[in-house]
Protein backbone atom coordinates (compact mmCIF):
# COMPACT_ATOMS: atom_id res chain seq x y z
CA UNK A 1 0.00 0.00 0.00
CA UNK A 2 1.31 3.44 -0.93
CA UNK A 3 2.00 5.56 2.19
CA UNK A 4 -0.10 8.67 2.73
CA UNK A 5 1.92 11.75 1.62
CA UNK A 6 3.02 13.47 4.84
CA UNK A 7 4.12 17.05 5.45
CA UNK A 8 6.29 17.67 8.50
CA UNK A 9 5.91 21.00 10.32
CA UNK A 10 7.91 22.42 13.21
CA UNK A 11 6.78 25.12 15.68
CA UNK A 12 8.57 28.33 16.53
CA UNK A 13 9.28 30.54 19.50
CA UNK A 14 6.37 30.98 21.89
CA UNK A 15 5.69 27.26 22.39
CA UNK A 16 8.36 26.90 25.09
CA UNK A 17 7.41 25.98 28.66
CA UNK A 18 9.09 24.63 31.77
CA UNK A 19 9.67 20.88 31.64
CA UNK A 20 9.12 20.70 27.89
CA UNK A 21 11.82 18.04 27.56
CA UNK A 22 10.46 15.73 30.26
CA UNK A 23 8.32 13.58 27.90
CA UNK A 24 11.42 12.73 25.85
CA UNK A 25 13.80 12.05 28.73
CA UNK A 26 13.57 8.24 28.50
CA UNK A 27 13.81 8.05 24.71
CA UNK A 28 16.77 7.43 22.44
CA UNK A 29 16.40 10.98 21.12
CA UNK A 30 17.26 12.47 24.53
CA UNK A 31 20.94 12.22 23.51
CA UNK A 32 20.26 15.27 21.33
CA UNK A 33 20.23 17.40 24.50
CA UNK A 34 23.91 16.63 25.01
CA UNK A 35 24.78 17.13 21.36
CA UNK A 36 23.06 20.52 21.18
CA UNK A 37 24.73 21.53 24.45
CA UNK A 38 28.18 20.75 23.02
CA UNK A 39 27.56 22.76 19.87
CA UNK A 40 25.82 25.72 21.52
CA UNK A 41 27.63 26.14 24.84
CA UNK A 42 24.31 26.11 26.73
CA UNK A 43 23.17 23.52 29.26
CA UNK A 44 20.25 22.29 27.18
CA UNK A 45 19.21 19.59 29.65
CA UNK A 46 18.77 22.31 32.28
CA UNK A 47 16.75 24.40 29.82
CA UNK A 48 14.45 21.51 28.92
CA UNK A 49 13.85 20.13 32.39
CA UNK A 50 14.20 22.78 35.08
CA UNK A 51 14.37 26.32 33.68
CA UNK A 52 11.24 28.33 34.62
CA UNK A 53 8.92 29.44 31.84
CA UNK A 54 9.54 33.13 32.53
CA UNK A 55 13.29 32.60 31.97
CA UNK A 56 12.62 30.60 28.81
CA UNK A 57 10.91 33.65 27.34
CA UNK A 58 14.40 35.02 26.67
CA UNK A 59 14.69 34.87 22.90
CA UNK A 60 17.95 32.94 22.60
CA UNK A 61 16.99 30.36 25.24
CA UNK A 62 13.49 29.91 23.85
CA UNK A 63 14.75 29.28 20.34
CA UNK A 64 17.40 26.74 21.31
CA UNK A 65 14.93 24.87 23.54
CA UNK A 66 12.10 24.64 21.02
CA UNK A 67 14.52 23.64 18.25
CA UNK A 68 15.93 20.80 20.34
CA UNK A 69 12.56 19.37 21.36
CA UNK A 70 11.34 19.55 17.76
CA UNK A 71 14.32 17.49 16.63
CA UNK A 72 13.73 14.98 19.43
CA UNK A 73 10.14 14.52 18.26
CA UNK A 74 11.31 14.11 14.68
CA UNK A 75 14.02 11.60 15.59
CA UNK A 76 11.63 9.39 17.56
CA UNK A 77 8.89 9.59 14.94
CA UNK A 78 11.38 8.63 12.22
CA UNK A 79 12.82 5.80 14.32
CA UNK A 80 9.43 4.13 14.72
CA UNK A 81 8.63 4.44 11.02
CA UNK A 82 5.84 6.98 11.46
CA UNK A 83 7.27 9.36 8.86
CA UNK A 84 7.90 6.95 5.98
CA UNK A 85 5.50 8.87 3.74
CA UNK A 86 7.13 12.28 4.33
CA UNK A 87 7.34 14.34 1.13
CA UNK A 88 8.08 17.88 2.41
CA UNK A 89 8.84 20.01 5.47
CA UNK A 90 8.06 23.50 6.73
CA UNK A 91 8.63 25.37 9.97
CA UNK A 92 7.19 28.53 11.48
CA UNK A 93 9.96 31.13 11.89
CA UNK A 94 12.53 29.39 14.14
CA UNK A 95 10.91 26.10 13.12
CA UNK A 96 12.35 26.54 9.64
CA UNK A 97 15.75 25.52 11.05
CA UNK A 98 14.33 22.27 12.44
CA UNK A 99 12.71 21.69 9.05
CA UNK A 100 16.02 22.22 7.23
CA UNK A 101 17.74 19.81 9.62
CA UNK A 102 15.02 17.17 9.28
CA UNK A 103 15.23 17.48 5.49
CA UNK A 104 18.99 16.88 5.52
CA UNK A 105 19.77 20.36 4.21
CA UNK A 106 21.62 21.37 7.39
CA UNK A 107 23.84 19.22 9.60
CA UNK A 108 23.07 19.31 13.31
CA UNK A 109 26.26 21.27 14.19
CA UNK A 110 25.55 23.91 11.53
CA UNK A 111 21.89 24.16 12.49
CA UNK A 112 22.73 24.61 16.17
CA UNK A 113 25.32 27.26 15.30
CA UNK A 114 22.74 29.16 13.25
CA UNK A 115 19.97 28.86 15.85
CA UNK A 116 22.35 29.99 18.60
CA UNK A 117 23.61 32.99 16.61
CA UNK A 118 20.11 33.88 15.41
CA UNK A 119 18.67 33.87 18.91
CA UNK A 120 21.48 35.97 20.32
CA UNK A 121 21.36 38.40 17.39
CA UNK A 122 17.62 38.85 17.76
CA UNK A 123 17.99 39.42 21.51
CA UNK A 124 20.62 42.08 20.87
CA UNK A 125 18.37 43.69 18.23
CA UNK A 126 15.59 43.86 20.83
CA UNK A 127 17.90 45.85 23.10
CA UNK A 128 18.92 48.22 20.31
CA UNK A 129 15.34 48.93 19.27
CA UNK A 130 12.72 47.57 21.69
CA UNK A 131 9.45 46.56 20.10
CA UNK A 132 6.54 44.23 20.55
CA UNK A 133 3.92 42.23 18.65
CA UNK A 134 0.19 41.68 18.55
CA UNK A 135 -2.22 39.33 16.81
CA UNK A 136 -5.05 40.85 14.82
CA UNK A 137 -8.05 38.51 14.92
CA UNK A 138 -11.36 38.68 13.13
CA UNK A 139 -10.24 40.08 9.80
CA UNK A 140 -8.04 39.25 6.82
CA UNK A 141 -4.65 40.25 5.46
CA UNK A 142 -5.89 43.15 3.27
CA UNK A 143 -7.49 44.82 6.30
CA UNK A 144 -4.38 44.20 8.39
CA UNK A 145 -2.21 45.84 5.74
CA UNK A 146 -4.54 48.84 5.58
CA UNK A 147 -4.46 49.15 9.37
CA UNK A 148 -0.66 48.98 9.50
CA UNK A 149 -0.42 51.63 6.76
CA UNK A 150 -2.76 53.92 8.72
CA UNK A 151 -0.58 53.63 11.80
CA UNK A 152 2.59 54.31 9.83
CA UNK A 153 0.92 57.35 8.27
CA UNK A 154 0.67 58.73 11.81
CA UNK A 155 4.45 58.38 12.19
CA UNK A 156 4.39 55.17 14.22
CA UNK A 157 6.04 51.86 13.37
CA UNK A 158 3.84 48.84 12.59
CA UNK A 159 4.13 46.11 9.94
CA UNK A 160 2.47 42.80 9.14
CA UNK A 161 4.74 40.10 10.61
CA UNK A 162 2.85 36.78 10.41
CA UNK A 163 0.09 35.70 8.06
CA UNK A 164 -0.89 32.71 10.17
CA UNK A 165 -4.40 31.64 9.17
CA UNK A 166 -7.72 33.05 7.98
CA UNK A 167 -8.67 35.75 10.45
CA UNK A 168 -5.34 35.75 12.25
CA UNK A 169 -2.51 38.10 11.28
CA UNK A 170 0.48 39.08 13.41
CA UNK A 171 1.72 42.67 13.63
CA UNK A 172 5.14 43.91 14.78
CA UNK A 173 6.37 47.36 15.68
CA UNK A 174 6.99 49.84 18.44
CA UNK A 175 4.95 49.65 21.64
CA UNK A 176 3.27 52.91 20.63
CA UNK A 177 2.53 51.61 17.15
CA UNK A 178 1.00 48.36 18.40
CA UNK A 179 -0.99 50.33 20.94
CA UNK A 180 -2.38 52.56 18.20
CA UNK A 181 -3.16 49.51 16.06
CA UNK A 182 -5.18 48.11 18.97
CA UNK A 183 -7.18 51.34 19.11
CA UNK A 184 -7.88 51.30 15.36
CA UNK A 185 -8.58 47.56 15.07
CA UNK A 186 -12.36 47.79 15.67
CA UNK A 187 -12.57 50.08 12.65
CA UNK A 188 -11.60 47.12 10.41
CA UNK A 189 -13.81 44.68 12.31
CA UNK A 190 -10.98 43.19 14.33
CA UNK A 191 -9.45 42.95 17.78
CA UNK A 192 -5.76 43.09 18.57
CA UNK A 193 -4.35 40.73 21.21
CA UNK A 194 -0.97 41.85 22.50
CA UNK A 195 1.84 39.32 22.81
CA UNK A 196 4.31 39.23 25.69
CA UNK A 197 7.49 39.65 23.65
CA UNK A 198 10.28 42.20 23.79
CA UNK A 199 11.01 42.38 20.09
CA UNK A 200 9.30 43.33 16.84
CA UNK A 201 10.13 40.10 15.06
CA UNK A 202 9.88 39.76 11.27
CA UNK A 203 10.01 43.51 10.80
CA UNK A 204 12.63 46.15 9.92
CA UNK A 205 13.46 46.33 13.66
CA UNK A 206 15.35 43.04 13.15
CA UNK A 207 17.70 44.48 10.48
CA UNK A 208 20.77 44.37 12.79
CA UNK A 209 20.09 40.69 13.51
CA UNK A 210 19.73 39.97 9.80
CA UNK A 211 23.11 41.59 9.06
CA UNK A 212 24.76 39.58 11.81
CA UNK A 213 23.17 36.29 10.74
CA UNK A 214 24.28 36.92 7.15
CA UNK A 215 27.91 36.89 8.31
CA UNK A 216 27.46 33.53 10.06
CA UNK A 217 25.70 32.05 7.04
CA UNK A 218 28.78 32.60 4.88
CA UNK A 219 30.49 29.70 6.65
CA UNK A 220 27.56 27.27 6.44
CA UNK A 221 27.12 24.63 3.75
CA UNK A 222 23.59 23.77 2.66
CA UNK A 223 23.34 20.23 1.29
CA UNK A 224 20.90 19.10 -1.43
CA UNK A 225 18.81 17.35 1.24
CA UNK A 226 16.23 14.60 0.81
CA UNK A 227 12.99 16.62 1.08
CA UNK A 228 11.91 20.07 -0.12
CA UNK A 229 11.38 22.74 2.54
CA UNK A 230 8.70 25.40 2.09
CA UNK A 231 10.23 28.79 2.87
CA UNK A 232 8.52 31.28 5.18
CA UNK A 233 9.24 34.32 3.04
CA UNK A 234 7.53 33.24 -0.19
CA UNK A 235 5.76 29.93 0.61
CA UNK A 236 7.70 28.16 -2.16
CA UNK A 237 9.38 24.75 -1.82
CA UNK A 238 13.16 24.65 -2.10
CA UNK A 239 15.74 21.92 -1.93
CA UNK A 240 19.17 22.53 -0.50
CA UNK A 241 20.11 23.98 -3.89
CA UNK A 242 17.90 26.99 -3.15
CA UNK A 243 19.49 30.20 -1.89
CA UNK A 244 18.85 29.41 1.77
CA UNK A 245 21.32 32.01 3.12
CA UNK A 246 19.35 34.74 1.34
CA UNK A 247 16.01 33.24 2.42
CA UNK A 248 17.16 33.00 6.05
CA UNK A 249 18.28 36.63 6.14
CA UNK A 250 15.05 37.85 4.54
CA UNK A 251 13.02 35.80 6.99
CA UNK A 252 14.15 37.94 9.93
CA UNK A 253 12.75 41.14 8.44
CA UNK A 254 9.84 39.79 6.37
CA UNK A 255 6.42 38.36 7.21
CA UNK A 256 6.05 34.64 7.84
CA UNK A 257 3.60 33.50 5.17
CA UNK A 258 2.35 30.49 7.10
CA UNK A 259 -1.13 30.22 5.62
CA UNK A 260 0.30 30.11 2.10
CA UNK A 261 2.99 27.65 3.21
CA UNK A 262 0.37 25.21 4.45
CA UNK A 263 -1.55 25.56 1.20
CA UNK A 264 1.67 24.76 -0.67
CA UNK A 265 2.05 21.59 1.39
CA UNK A 266 -1.53 20.44 0.88
CA UNK A 267 -1.94 21.68 -2.69
CA UNK A 268 1.22 21.80 -4.75
CA UNK A 269 3.02 19.08 -2.77
CA UNK A 270 0.00 16.85 -2.20
CA UNK A 271 0.28 16.29 1.55
CA UNK A 272 -2.84 14.58 2.90
CA UNK A 273 -1.52 14.32 6.44
CA UNK A 274 0.49 16.96 8.30
CA UNK A 275 2.48 16.03 11.39
CA UNK A 276 3.46 18.75 13.86
CA UNK A 277 6.68 17.78 15.62
CA UNK A 278 7.60 19.66 18.79
CA UNK A 279 6.09 21.29 21.85
CA UNK A 280 2.44 22.37 21.87
CA UNK A 281 -0.33 22.42 19.27
CA UNK A 282 -0.02 25.95 17.86
CA UNK A 283 0.54 24.87 14.26
CA UNK A 284 -2.05 22.10 14.49
CA UNK A 285 -4.67 24.65 15.50
CA UNK A 286 -3.67 27.01 12.69
CA UNK A 287 -3.72 24.24 10.08
CA UNK A 288 -7.23 23.22 11.13
CA UNK A 289 -8.30 26.77 10.27
CA UNK A 290 -6.40 26.86 6.97
CA UNK A 291 -7.46 23.52 5.45
CA UNK A 292 -10.15 21.44 7.12
CA UNK A 293 -9.69 18.70 4.53
CA UNK A 294 -6.22 17.65 5.67
CA UNK A 295 -5.52 15.31 8.57
CA UNK A 296 -3.32 16.89 11.26
CA UNK A 297 -1.43 14.93 13.92
CA UNK A 298 0.44 16.47 16.86
CA UNK A 299 3.57 14.77 18.19
CA UNK A 300 4.49 16.61 21.40
CA UNK A 301 5.40 13.48 23.36
CA UNK A 302 6.27 9.80 22.81
CA UNK A 303 2.71 8.72 23.60
CA UNK A 304 1.51 10.26 20.36
CA UNK A 305 3.74 8.00 18.32
CA UNK A 306 1.90 4.75 19.03
CA UNK A 307 -1.25 5.89 17.25
CA UNK A 308 0.70 7.60 14.46
CA UNK A 309 2.79 4.53 13.69
CA UNK A 310 -0.37 2.42 13.47
CA UNK A 311 -2.04 4.68 10.88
Amino acid sequence: MTPTPIGLVFPGQGTQRQGMGEPWRDTTAWSLAGEVSRHSGEDVEELLLRTPTDVLRRTDLAQLSVFTVALMAHAEAARCGALDGAVACAGHSLGEYAALTAAGVLTLPDAVALVTERGQAMRDAERLRPGTMGVLVGTGLPEAEVLAAEVRAEGLDVWVANVNAPGQTGLSGSAEGIGRAAELAPGVGAKLIRLSVGGAFHSPFMAPAAERLARTLRDVRFAPGNLPVVANVDAKPYTGDGDWPELAVRQLVSPVRWEESVRTLTGQLGCRRIVELGPGRVLTNLIHRIDRGVEVVTVDGPGALEGLAAV
